[in-house]
Formats: C-alpha cells, sequence, structure tokens
C-alpha cells in the first residue's frame, strides 16, 4: 500500500501502481525524497499535519517514522511558531539521538511545500498501551521504569531540553529481541527475553520539547503538555524547569501502578489529587517508594525535586524489593554507586567521579559566571593598535553567547565582565570576532545576525536574509567578510562593515554547524550534519571538493595558519585532518568519548585543541600526532573553544553556563 501525504485526505491508503489517490485525486509521492515509502498514517496532528510510517528502500525497507509539518493556523505569528516548533524538535533529535533511548534523527527536509522529520522507528509499544494489555505494574517495576527514565532525562536536562509532556502515550519499551543460545550447531534464536529483562525504554515525542533556561515561557494564554501528567508552573503559566519534567514522570508512574488516569482525576479534583494519590492504590507500596512519589508529585514547585539526582540518591539509598536483572544493567550503565564504609550509598555521574577522585587541573586558570543558561561559543578578539584600550593591559577580549538571549564581553586578562549585550531577540547559537578587533558578530535563534562594536558595546546593525537558525559564524582574515552557517544548509555571504549580502550558496542537506576561511580568503570551508565538509571557491561561490570519512553529522571545522591542511570534529568522537589540495585524509585523533563538538588551532600551528560532550579538552601535536594534554574543570559538555591570538591563552565554554580561561603553557 501507498499513503497519500495530503494532510486532508479522509482516506489516504491507496495500492501501489497508481499515478493519483482514489479519495482526493491528489497525485501520490511513490518515494518522498527518492528513497521514503510512506505506507501508514500512524497519528494526525490535529491541524499541524501527520505522523507516518515509512519504509526506507535505500536500507532494505527499513522501517521510519515521517513527521509532515502542514500547519493550518492563521496569522503569521502562529505560521511561524509551528515552524519553529519543528525546526526545534528537529534539532534537539539531532542533538540528543546518541543516546539509544532517544529516536534517532535521520533526516530534516522540504518537499512540496511541507516540512518533513524522519526519525528513527522504534519497535515496540508504550507505556499506556502494555499497562492496557498487562495490568498495573508491581513496586519492583515502577523503581525499573525510574532507574530506566531517570539517566535519559538526566541526559536531555544536561544538554538544555526539558520534554514537557512526560507520560505514557510517549514512553516506548522497545520489544526484546531474541536471545541467542548456543548449541550443537552454533549459536541459534530462542523466543526468550536477552537476560530475562524486558525491553529498554524510549523517550518519544520532543515536539513539545523547548530550550531551557531559568524561566521558559510560551505566548500568553498558551501551553504546552498534558493536563494531570504536567505540573502547575506548566499549564498555569508556561513556564518549565527540569523539576517540571520530574512531575510528569511521578504522574506516569502513579498512573502505571494505580491504573488510574491522571488526566481524569486532574478534569474532576484539578490538582488536589496529588496530596490524596494514595487513596487510588490497588495494594500499599513501600514507605521510601512513597516519600519519593509525594516529592515527585508537589504541586509547589520549590517542594518538588529540582534534579534527576536528587531522585536517584532517594531511590537507591534504600534496599530494593527483588532486584532484577534490568535493574542492575540500568544502575551499571547510567551510574557508578559508591558504597561507603558506613553503610551509605552515594550516586554520582562518570565524569563528575573522574573529577571527584583527581587533583584539580594546574592549567585552569579562572571560572567566569555570568550566564544564566548553557554557553554555546565563544571567540577572543584583538584590540585594535589604534584604540585607546590597547594601553589598558586587556589583552584582547572574551566574547561569550548564550541560550540565556545575551553577550558578553570580557576582560580577558582579569576575566572581569565589560559588557552585557542584550539586543538579540532569541537564544545566540554562534559567534565570531574580526581580526581587526572592530566587530563582533552574532547568530541567533531568531533567523538573524547581529554586528557589534566591540569596544563600545554598541550594535551597529542587524542583517536579515536566512530562513532559519543562524548556527555558525566566520570572518575572512581581510575582516571584510562574514561567512554565517544555517539550520537549513543555507551558507550566506556578507560585505564587511556595510553587511551587504554578496551571495548566498546552499549545497548541504543538514545543519551548517561551522564555516572556516583559509588565512588567503580564497576559499570557504563548512562542516554540516549531513556528515561531510566542502570547500568551495569564493570568486565563483562553487563547490571545490567534498571531504567524506566521518560517520556522524560535523560540529566543527578549522584550517592551518598556513593554508595547507583542513581539521574537523564530528559527533563520531574523533577529529581528522585532511589534505586541503588533494582532499585526502591524513590522520584521524581518537582520544574523546564523546561528540568533538569544537576544534581550534593555535596561531603558529602547531598546536590542535578539541572540546567534547566527554567534558574535557584535549591538546593535540599536530606534527607527532600525539596527545600532549587533557584539560578537566567542565562539570558539562564542552560545547564551544577558542584561543587567543598570542596563542598563550585558551577558552572553554560549557552547557554548565560557565566559561573557563586555561594556559596553554607551563
Amino acid at each position: 500500500m501507498l499513503c497519500c501525504l495530503n494532510p486532508d485526505c479522509s482516506n489516504p491508503l491507496n495500492p501501489c501502481g497508481i499515478p493519483n489517490c482514489q479519495s482526493c485525486g491528489v497525485p501520490l509521492i511513490p518515494l518522498l525524497r527518492g528513497h521514503y515509502r510512506v505506507i501508514k498514517v500512524l497519528s494526525d496532528e490535529g491541524g499541524f499535519g501527520r505522523t507516518y510510517l515509512a519504509e526506507d528502500v535505500d536500507k532494505l525497507n527499513e522501517r521510519c517514522v515521517v513527521k509532515q509539518l502542514a500547519p493550518k493556523v492563521q496569522g503569521t505569528y502562529a505560521l511561524k511558531k509551528a515552524i519553529e516548533s519543528f525546526q526545534q524538535e528537529a534539532q534537539r533529535l539531532q542533538e540528543l539521538g546518541k543516546n539509544s533511548q532517544i529516536p534517532t534523527l535521520l533526516a530534516y527536509f522540504e518537499e512540496d511545500s511541507y516540512l518533513y522529520l524522519v526519525q528513527e522507528f522504534i519497535d515496540g509499544q508504550t507505556l499506556l498501551k502494555e499497562l492496557r494489555q498487562q495490568g498495573t505494574c508491581s513496586e519492583t517495576e515502577i523503581r525499573e521504569v525510574l532507574l530506566d527514565l531517570l539517566p535519559v532525562l538526566k541526559f536531555i536536562h544536561e544538554r538544555g531540553v526539558i520534554h514537557r509532556d512526560i507520560k505514557p502515550q510517549n514512553i516506548m519499551r522497545r520489544s526484546p529481541q531474541p536471545m541467542l543460545t548456543r548449541g550443537v550447531g552454533g549459536m541459534s534464536a530462542s523466543g526468550g527475553k536477552i537476560g530475562g529483562a524486558k525491553g529498554e525504554l524510549v523517550l518519544i515525542d520532543f515536539g513539545a520539547s523547548k530550550q531551557l533556561s531559568a524561566t521558559v515561557r510560551t505566548k500568553p494564554g498558551t501551553t504546552i503538555g498534558t493536563r494531570g501528567y504536567s505540573p502547575l508552573e506548566q499549564l498555569q503559566d508556561g513556564e518549565a524547569y527540569p523539576a517540571s519534567d520530574l512531575f510528569g514522570l511521578g504522574a506516569t508512574c502513579f498512573h502505571l501502578i494505580s491504573g488510574v488516569s491522571p488526566g481524569l482525576l486532574w478534569t474532576e479534583n484539578g490538582y488536589s489529587w496529588v496530596a490524596s494519590w494514595r487513596q487510588y492504590l490497588k495494594r500499599p507500596i513501600s514507605t521510601d517508594l512513597a516519600e519519593i512519589f509525594d516529592k515527585l508529585l508537589k504541586k509547589d514547585i520549590k517542594e518538588r525535586y529540582q534534579s534527576v539526582d536528587e531522585v536517584i540518591k532517594d531511590l537507591v539509598s534504600e534496599p530494593l524489593p527483588s532486584p532484577s536483572p534490568i535493574l542492575t544493567n540500568r544502575l551499571l550503565a547510567g551510574a557508578v554507586i559508591l558504597l561507603l564504609g558506613f553503610g551509605g550509598v552515594w550516586y554520582v555521574n562518570d565524569f563528575q567521579l573522574l573529577d571527584f577522585i583527581g587533583d584539580k587541573n594546574s592549567f585552569l586558570i579562572k571560572t567566569l559566571n555570568g550566564h544564566s543558561n548553557l554557553v554555546t561559543s565563544v571567540a577572543i578578539s584583538p584590540i585594535p593598535p589604534d584604540s585607546p584600550l590597547s594601553k589598558g593591559g586587556l589583552g584582547g577580549i572574551l566574547v561569550s553567547s548564550s541560550f540565556d538571549t545575551t553577550l558578553k564581553l570580557w576582560n580577558l586578562a582579569t576575566g572581569k565582565e565589560i559588557f552585557t549585550l542584550e539586543g538579540n531577540a532569541g537564544s545566540v547559537h554562534s559567534v565570531a570576532t574580526s581580526p581587526d578587533g572592530r566587530t563582533v558578530a552574532s547568530g541567533n535563534g531568531d533567523n538573524t545576525i547581529k554586528l557589534w562594536n566591540p569596544l563600545t558595546g554598541q550594535e551597529i546593525r542587524t542583517l536579515y536574509g536566512h530562513l532559519s537558525s543562524v548556527e555558525s559564524l566566520a570572518i575572512s582574515s581581510d575582516s571584510k567578510m562574514l561567512a554565517s552557517g544555517s539550520f537549513n544548509g543555507t551558507i550566506i555571504l556578507w560585505k564587511l562593515p556595510s553587511g551587504k549580502e554578496i551571495a548566498t550558496i546552499n549545497s548541504h542537506s543538514g545543519a551548517v554547524k561551522s564555516v572556516a576561511f583559509s588565512p588567503d580568503g580564497k576559499t570557504l570551508a563548512s562542516g554540516s550534519e549531513d556528515n561531510t565538509i566542502k570547500l568551495w571557491n569564493l570568486a565563483s561561490k562553487k563547490v571545490i571538493r567534498i571531504f567524506k570519512g566521518h560517520s556522524q553529522p560535523i560540529r566543527s571545522v578549522a584550517i592551518t595558519p598556513d593554508g595547507k591542511t583542513l581539521a574537523s570534529s564530528s559527533a563520531d568522537d574523533t577529529i581528522k585532518l585532511w589534505n586541503l589540495s588533494t582532499g585526502q585524509e591524513i590522520h584521524t585523533f581518537k582520544g574523546h568519548s564523546f561528540s568533538v563538538n569544537s576544534i581550534a588551532i593555535t596561531p603558529d600551528g602547531k598546536i590542535l585543541a578539541s572540546g567534547s560532550s566527554d567534558h574535557t579538552i584535549k591538546l593535540w601535536d599536530l606534527a607527532t600526532k600525539w596527545e600532549i594534554r587533557t584539560l578537566k574543570g567542565h562539570s558539562k559538555e564542552v560545547t564551544s573553544i577558542a584561543i587567543s591570538p598570542d596563542g598563550k591563552t585558551l577558552a572553554s565554554a560549557g552547557t554548565d553556563g560557565t566559561i573557563n580561561l586555561w594556559r596553554m603553557v607551563r
């Protein structure tokens, strides 16, 4: 069967081989984007499009899920918000998809005026369907659910995301794979479950997710979430925090153990049910689990658990009834348990454990605090020699951008804040400084670029032209050209200081996460989430060559000062060096255990620095290809790094909201 992609079609299923839908007459699309055969409607999004089941013919008809955005909304604001929400869902899935408990993003594109998002198909069923088929959960099963889901919530919260719609319908359990058993003839599949355990839980539907900030607000009068599962601050004020997801988790577990829908209780009693939830249980539960439920379901957010770690600490600090294989596996996979001599239990993240038992890093100069959300990008601007500031001992200006919508300028020598620039309409995704020290560019989530004077803190102008968020920026060595890469794969070239658009080049099929000019200003390298790096001739605006070798999206690109070598980093945890003239791969650095989000090269071309989601920065010798040292100081993933013009100082930014300054030499 073939599915009609008209979101208004009342009977979309059609036999293969016919040109038009039998129901609505719209032409059928045999293969969406050339390789997705859409075969079934999974859900209708009520005026915003549909979700379909599809097969990828290029992958032996592997199943996948296709989400279609076709909003029937009036007014530019509503349409803009619908598109932004859809783009944000794609971005979140791209960022979070390395976790096996979150569906992987496979593609994001536009076709026939509709936006499409393609993601991994989860073979299994939701916890709501499981509840209806198998009945309520035991206390042991509820503990397993908590210990399966808490690490994935910790994972998304650390990366600046709140799901906002935790409920049984949005949690799927993967179907257990057949267990391999050894017989006389070798290995064979049995019908049993691996280890006797249930399948892994997967968190789905990130369409309601929002970037994490001190306060996340929607337009007045609108809410995101589900009554009964979403807390008061979310439904009443449109505010969401990590604690808001924990309320949803508590409501979900209550539903699974009682069989009573929180939505029905909310309709009848409002939030009063959270104080009397025990009366709906069919059998009593242990005191410690009941106390955890009490704190998860607090109406007042200030009285609720504030983080996943707090829940896990209470959950594992008491004896667990009848431990099961899945419980043991989750503990070993998601955490390190330290058993202390006096009988207590500490839960710590594995990276935090390394910092706990290790010495302070002697290369750390200073930690800068000031942003209220994750720091997305850092850059270092020199001081123009003709500026009065050149005699003020600054040594350079550090510029940082954040999801808190601000830019901050810092004295690189002292670490003191100079300016906070607040003219951005939304989160700031990227920042770049000009080599002459006279311009700072910021790329924003509202599709704009702003130019600033770093010496005065004044806004120069706003550049319009991108149709989606600006993910990356670079300024040429002569300070006369700006390149910007966006979420939809487009690159725009701009003239500086006028801000006049020179050209738009569009060849990537995924977000452009990094751009870099060659030292002579004749070529531009762009790294994309389509797993490729492209080298552009800036005179002809044509692609010179394409670098392929990374197995995951490109996070950062840089070119050595001699213009001979291109460096690239990727979500595949590696850094690669390429011959810029021939396109041949020279070397692969392996050492990070998670995505390498940012790279930078010293002005003398001798050292490459890399910042990773494994919370570390590594320094590499480009001549010997050896690792020089590892810098540890961030408690969460490193998002961006920059090296000062004199090569003596490295700045690193993280999702922990801090900026660290490091000395490059002793």
